[in-house]
């Protein structure tokens, strides 16, 4: 994915060392690999403007897996066959950013999208070494695409559900772009001059550089700040009759 000159000067002209970080882009498509896949073509100008910045970043289509629905870590342990979520779990763990694509479907983010969504969820009773949330000192991120209204409705959705689970959401965490509402061409697709539909557009393109650069920011200051200090919210020192030193400074 070629980036446009405003992009590759941002890349190009700045000091900041972001080589320490990696990238998982979740890509909720309907559409297996071997189809095209508009949502894709967007998350990957996201996913170049922090390749080209040494993240070391990683492109996944949850309809290439086998995500049985539901809130369990596994599956297999409740009754179904094959679970490839412990797999992709692992890869969000190693993740010091999310990013979440979805096209939209009558107004709503995909159905494979909400349920990584659901199995993200599965994870977020387990804790790190603080005793928070698993997700705690990660950040997140979402795009969109479709043709139709819906792309804030859907962000809304998704960042909401992040920042529950414990990821920090920067400023203008969200992207996406729409057609002509209706059908018609979708983002990537070819104008009848040859041109691909909506790589110009300025609004889309700005959006979408400005999500990729807070979480590179975020996440750096998230890593080098050793994530969210634990005073107030330790979930082990939320017992009833539990009682903390909490002016001891190994609590912080």
């Amino acid at each position: 994915m070629s980036l446009n000159e405003q992009q590759q000067a941002l890349c190009e002209n700045h000091n900041f060392n972001f080589s320490d970080l990696s990238a998982l882009f979740i890509n909720c498509t309907l559409k297996p690999s071997r189809e095209s896949s508009h949502t894709e073509s967007l998350m990957q100008v996201a996913q170049t403007i922090m390749t080209q910045n040494g993240v070391h970043s990683e492109m996944i289509r949850a309809a290439d897996l086998t995500l049985p629905f539901g809130v369990y870590p596994d599956m297999r342990e409740h009754g179904f066959d094959r679970d490839d979520w412990p797999a992709l779990c692992e890869k969000v763990m190693q993740a010091n950013i999310l990013v979440i694509g979805t096209p939209i479907w009558l107004g709503e983010v995909s159905s494979v999208c909400r349920v990584v969504i659901e199995r993200l969820y599965a994870e977020s009773g387990k804790l790190n070494d603080r005793n928070q949330s698993i997700y705690y000192g990660r950040t997140g991120g979402c795009i969109i695409t479709g043709n139709e209204d819906g792309i804030k409705h859907c962000s809304m959705s998704i960042l909401y559900a992040l920042q529950h689970l414990g990821y920090c959401i920067p400023p203008q965490a969200d992207a996406g772009w729409i057609g002509e509402a209706g059908p018609g061409q979708s983002y990537g697709d070819t104008e009848e001059d040859g041109s691909p539909v909506g790589i110009d557009n300025d609004f889309t393109q700005r959006n979408t550089t400005f999500m990729a650069w807070n979480l590179m920011h975020m996440a750096r200051l998230l890593k080098d700040a050793g994530g969210i200090p634990a005073h107030g919210n330790d979930r082990k020192a939320w017992t009833a009759g539990c009682r903390f030193d909490y002016a001891n400074p190994d609590y912080r």
